[in-house]
């Protein structure tokens, strides 16, 4: 069978890396929880430390590089957009604004025939 480029080699270094990133978070934020008598700001400096020291242990997987690697792509391709001027974007704003005004009223008016035709049909009301 062949592996796909989306497939991740892993090794059991990798695993206990990843294992061990995911304890540090987790004492870390058991931790923020416990000490809530605590100062706040020391509480999230600690929380925010401990998140950086899990990170790095992430990073140093093969799966690390590749999710890094991988926002760096796509912050290369969000560079490449084109992203629309003001003047389109108003311009687009508005023709979706008076379209929805229109569809509101058509479907406001078809609502009031309907029920009158139910009325009539009826004779409730």
């Amino acid at each position: 069978m062949a592996t796909s480029r989306a497939d991740v080699p892993s090794s059991s270094a990798d695993n206990l890396k990843i294992a061990a990133a995911v304890a540090v978070f987790v004492v870390a934020l058991v931790t923020f929880y416990v000490f809530a008598d605590e100062s706040l700001l020391l509480r999230v400096l600690a929380l925010v430390v401990a998140a950086g020291v899990a990170a790095a242990l992430y990073y140093q997987t093969e799966r690390g590089r590749r999710t890094v690697g991988f926002f760096r792509d796509a912050r290369t391709e969000v560079r490449k957009v084109v992203w629309p001027s003001r003047q389109e974007t108003l311009q687009t704003t508005l023709t979706v604004f008076v379209i929805v005004v229109i569809i509101g009223i058509f479907l406001w008016l078809l609502d009031m025939v309907l029920s009158g035709l139910f009325k009539m049909i009826t004779g409730i009301g």
